[in-house]
């Protein structure tokens, strides 16, 4: 049989059984092989059913899996048999269904435990930069789920709560927040120390376009209770911080309404850098992450870190074509 995947089409007319049995033969060392086997095996949802014989159901996807397979354990010095089969004797085809479901609904479990986890934690800061990791988890799980397992609703429905709840208290906590400019004259602005990327535009934005004779103040503490005229940014709990898939500068934008092209350009890159899900795919964001990683490890103060930083993003500012003084908002 040619294993390449370009054959899977014709060869999957020629298997009639309703599962695919992968029979594998693994050189006894090096030892890490049987291993990889059972990883590789565990990430295209195969049910072990003894030793070195796995079963997945018989669709032309599932065959292109095994192919694959059985190429890498080839490359490995091993071989393996691919065929298909109907249950006869010692298993049945609901036995086997059964086991399958079980697999997802451990992996079910895995997701809806992690959500509950987070929502008992009240970190809605968490959740939100959660909640993308916690969707892609459970679309991978979805993929393998072959015979669909009703604890794929409750996932679904647990998560689906969870981002509400996490927007809901975000509304929340920044409703006494918004409003106008006059409204942020000379206020402290907390944040977290170490500050990189998102903290040092979050700053640079806040004093250029929100509050001009706005302080920063940094703390190591993992949850800060603001005092009198005090704001938080980018931590715990902060009235300014990540909300849904966005990253602080984001919301900063959103919130105050700046409608300026250039700095939602900057927001784009912001957010490639800080997320690194490549949302926005900026070319630019690789550069002006360089150039900022270069900046923290020259300067280790917070402080000088934003002074140097804003200079920094007034340049990319006025590169991308906002105005070079006076900025106004829209």
């Amino acid at each position: 049989m040619n294993s390449t995947p370009e054959s899977i089409t014709q060869e999957h007319t020629e298997f009639a059984g309703r599962w695919l049995v992968f029979i594998a033969q693994v050189p006894p060392k090096p030892d890490y092989l049987r291993v990889k086997l059972r990883r590789r095996v565990q990430r295209i949802g195969a049910l072990s059913l003894r030793g070195a014989v796995y079963v997945l159901p018989n669709r032309e996807d599932t065959l292109e899996d095994f192919m694959w397979l059985r190429g890498e354990l080839i490359a490995d010095g091993g071989d393996a048999i691919v065929c298909s089969a109907r249950a006869v004797v010692g298993i049945t085809d609901a036995d086997l269904e059964r086991r399958f479901c079980e697999l997802r609904d451990a992996d079910y479990r895995d997701v809806i435990g992690s959500a509950q986890a987070l929502a008992r934690s009240k970190a809605y800061d968490d959740v939100t930069r959660e909640m993308p990791r916690l969707r892609r988890r459970l679309d991978e799980v979805t993929k393998l789920d072959f015979f669909d397992s009703p604890m794929r609703a409750d996932a679904l429905r647990e998560l689906d709560e969870l981002a509400a709840s996490a927007t809901q208290a975000k509304a929340t906590t920044g409703s006494a927040a918004r409003g106008g400019s006059e409204a942020f004259d000379g206020r402290t602005w907390v944040t977290r120390a170490g500050v990189f990327v998102d903290r040092i535009a979050s700053a640079w934005l806040i004093r250029r376009f929100i509050d001009p004779t706005a302080r920063f103040k940094f703390t190591s503490a993992a949850a800060y209770s603001p005092l009198a005229n005090e704001l938080r940014f980018d931590m715990y709990q902060a009235e300014y911080t990540h909300e849904a898939d966005h990253c602080t500068f984001e919301t900063l934008i959103n919130r105050f309404e700046l409608r300026d092209p250039a700095l939602q350009a900057i927001a784009q890159i912001v957010h490639d850098i800080d997320c690194k899900d490549e949302k926005f795919e900026r070319a630019e964001a690789a550069g002006i992450e360089l150039v900022l990683r270069g900046l923290a490890g020259a300067e280790p103060d917070d402080a000088r870190r934003l002074e140097r930083g804003a200079a920094i993003f007034d340049g990319l500012f006025a590169q991308l074509g906002g105005p070079v003084s006076d900025p106004a908002r829209d």
